[in-house]
């Protein structure tokens, strides 16, 4: 998962509004978004891990996770990120006893982005920043580098998605946001450490190469109702989509 737009308490009819990106190479074993035999789940399934980038369950509690970009840090043993939202989505846990939980074992992964939201609210951590956020209403966004740091892909789709609530939600209107290939100039680049080439191929929301890009694009709505609609579009390699995943269901009351 590599983009993550979200709006918190901004539209009259959903309080929560998630639009997300999921880069990966195409090559990776992957089960589209399904409910999961093994847990209260709704989410694609990383097959090499087992893990997810992102998901929701029946208790209202949802989860994703980006990877913060660290040139030449990633080291063998490190668990795979994925696993932090499959565990948090399998527990009975808020999402804040998971992150204090969580916090003293953080290391144990490479860099990453947590978002958790359940019924109290919406929490970011990231084992580089190291402190848990409890995210106030309004419309952020989490790529591979800080907590709503402003990088082209992000900045511009918050504008975008700021530009859809004051009306009617259209899924398409926010898939399209997700969809959009647009590659930023170099001025507007940040300085990761990678290649100037490769810096700008991730600068786009959505991403196209031979054997990397965004593997899906999610739309994730609840509505003042508590009902969650989870839309899904998946994309076999840079030029093909598969298939579109629908999923509507109630939150089970406390």
């Amino acid at each position: 998962m590599c983009l993550i737009l979200f709006a918190f308490q901004q539209h009259a009819d959903y309080p929560l509004i998630v639009i997300a990106n999921r880069d990966e190479y195409y090559a990776r074993p992957t089960r589209n978004a399904h409910w999961w035999d093994d847990a209260d789940i709704f989410a694609g399934r990383d097959l090499e891990a087992n893990g997810t980038w992102l998901g929701v369950n029946r208790r209202g509690h949802f989860a994703a996770v980006t990877n913060i970009r660290e040139p030449g840090s990633m080291k063998a043993g490190k668990k795979s990120r994925g696993e932090l939202t499959r565990n948090y989505l399998s527990t009975t846990q808020t999402a804040e006893q998971y992150l204090q939980q969580l916090a003293p074992q953080d290391q144990d992964y490479a860099g990453f982005n947590l978002m958790l939201a359940d019924r109290q609210g919406i929490w970011f951590y990231s084992n580089r920043d190291h402190g848990t956020k409890r995210i106030q209403p309004g419309v952020y966004g989490i790529s591979n580098g800080s907590f709503d740091e402003p990088w082209p892909k992000l900045s511009s789709g918050k504008q975008e998605l700021e530009a859809l609530l004051s009306g009617d939600l259209d899924e398409q209107e926010l898939m399209e946001i997700l969809t959009d290939h647009r590659v930023a100039h170099d001025h507007e680049l940040p300085s990761t450490g990678i290649p100037l080439d490769i810096e700008r191929l991730l600068s786009s929301r959505f991403i196209r190469s031979p054997g990397y890009g965004t593997r899906a694009c999610s739309v994730v709505l609840v509505d003042k109702h508590r009902r969650v609609a989870f839309r899904e579009q998946n994309f076999s390699d840079a030029e093909h989509s598969d298939a579109l995943i629908e999923e509507t269901f109630d939150i089970t009351p406390l």
